[in-house]
């Protein structure tokens, strides 16, 4: 009866030790609630579409680009071997009034990709996957220098690995 007891003790123990350290996380909603979250979360998107409609093109149809300076960066190698990666690109503003704001917040935004890129490795930077991976993680860099709303896009042209 001991051992029972004691064994019943852990896994209760062991349950609430889980629940604890898995809580903050919200319940899903049910019913009207559930109705009422889903309709407001659909406005919002909806919103946020017109919102986008039109402001992706300035001035005679043309993208709101801003041209970055080609980086060069070291690379992480296990063997202390001299790497380098040089990457050119464009970062596509939201609309072409944004577009002189992201050239002020610039430096900043080069600055946030400094480290990333320079912890990457030689085969970080292998394979069809890698571009699109060093894309996404660029944007969402830009995104939080330059701020929400700012950046649309990140566009390589050149990613050339030494």
């Amino acid at each position: 009866m001991i051992g029972g007891a004691a064994a019943l003790l852990l896994v209760a123990g062991g349950g609430g030790a889980a629940m604890m350290l898995a809580g903050g996380e919200e319940k899903p909603a049910y019913g009207e609630q559930a109705k009422e979250v889903h309709a407001e979360a659909e406005e919002e998107e909806a919103e946020e579409e017109e919102s986008a409609e039109g402001e992706s093109e300035g001035k005679d149809g043309e993208l709101p680009l801003v041209d970055v300076p080609p980086m060069i960066v070291n690379l992480r190698t296990t063997n202390g071997e001299p790497r380098y990666l040089k990457i050119r690109f464009m970062l596509e503003a939201k609309s072409a009034e944004k577009t002189e704001k992201l050239k002020a917040k610039l430096p900043l935004i080069i600055d946030s990709y400094q480290p990333f890129l320079r912890e990457l490795r030689p085969e970080d930077i292998s394979g069809s996957a890698a571009v699109f991976r060093i894309k996404e993680e660029m944007l969402v860099r830009a995104t939080e220098a330059a701020g929400k709303g700012m950046v649309k896009d990140v566009l390589i042209q050149d990613l050339v690995q030494q």
